[in-house]
């Protein structure tokens, strides 16, 4: 199984090395100021700091456009609806579509927040392993049921995408071609769909039982084996600030 964010956490970047607990507080400050953000002028400089961010970890670009390919749909459909279906300032019309200056500045907004915020936590979870990642969690006394819960969910969704795509395969092996719209090709993909469902649960009873057995549900206090260095604290007051400047900037303007 290939996990989808390991796949550079090799990169000796300064956010590769930068402590986890503090890199996730960072980032997560940094993603919560991006969605407080309402004003236009401030947009420019929300997207330089995530432009630096990402540079700054070297991750190459392929990185980031193959992951936005799929969430950028549905964000590409809202951006190109608000502007005919929201605000009351016309700025211009189009035989029955009129194009609002409110649903136009609405658009930029989501566009322009959904692609920082999903930077940054692209950048946050591909600078180190998911499973550094969610003993970070731990270590910042997140509850244990919540980061099992996030590594197993994590862990599953790769499990269930090679059994959907192991039946795709057989189904197409035995004639199936589901690009052809059909009453009986719907059954089908529904029958796939409840199988896969079925599928999972039984496949999660089964991990359950496996880790009952294995003593999973005892008091275990695991070792904090993270090292903070003056670097590390530095780069999270830098972070921080930045957050806040956002927020403090928004308000004021």
């Amino acid at each position: 199984m290939k996990f989808g964010f390991d796949e550079y956490i090799h990169l000796g970047s300064p956010l590769h090395r930068w402590d986890p607990r503090f890199k996730l507080i960072g980032l997560m400050a940094l993603v919560f100021s991006f969605a407080f953000v309402r004003d236009l002028r401030i947009l420019p400089a929300m997207v330089v700091a995530t432009a630096i961010v990402y540079v700054i970890s070297r991750l190459p670009p392929s990185f980031l456009v193959t992951r936005l390919r799929y969430p950028s749909l549905f964000v590409v459909a809202v951006v190109l609806l608000l502007p005919f279906l929201s605000g009351q300032t016309i700025l211009w019309s189009l035989g029955p579509f009129d194009m609002r200056q409110e649903g136009l500045i609405a658009a930029t907004l989501v566009a322009t927040r959904f692609l920082c915020i999903l930077t940054v936590g692209l950048v946050l979870f591909g600078t180190a392993s998911f499973l550094k990642s969610v003993e970070a969690m731990r270590a910042l006394r997140l509850p244990a049921i919540l980061t099992d819960m996030t590594l197993l969910a994590y862990r599953y969704i790769f499990e269930i995408g090679d059994y959907f795509h192991r039946m795709e395969t057989a189904m197409r092996l035995r004639g199936f071609r589901e690009r052809r719209f059909s009453i009986h090709g719907l059954g089908i993909m529904a029958w796939l769909g409840g199988s896969i469902l079925v599928r999972s649960y039984e496949h999660s009873e089964w991990v359950y039982k496996a880790m009952i057995l294995r003593g999973y549900g005892h008091a275990v206090h695991p070792k904090n084996e993270f090292q903070a260095c003056p670097g590390d604290m530095i780069a999270l007051g830098v972070t921080l600030l930045v957050a806040a400047g956002f927020i403090v900037g928004d308000i004021l303007i």
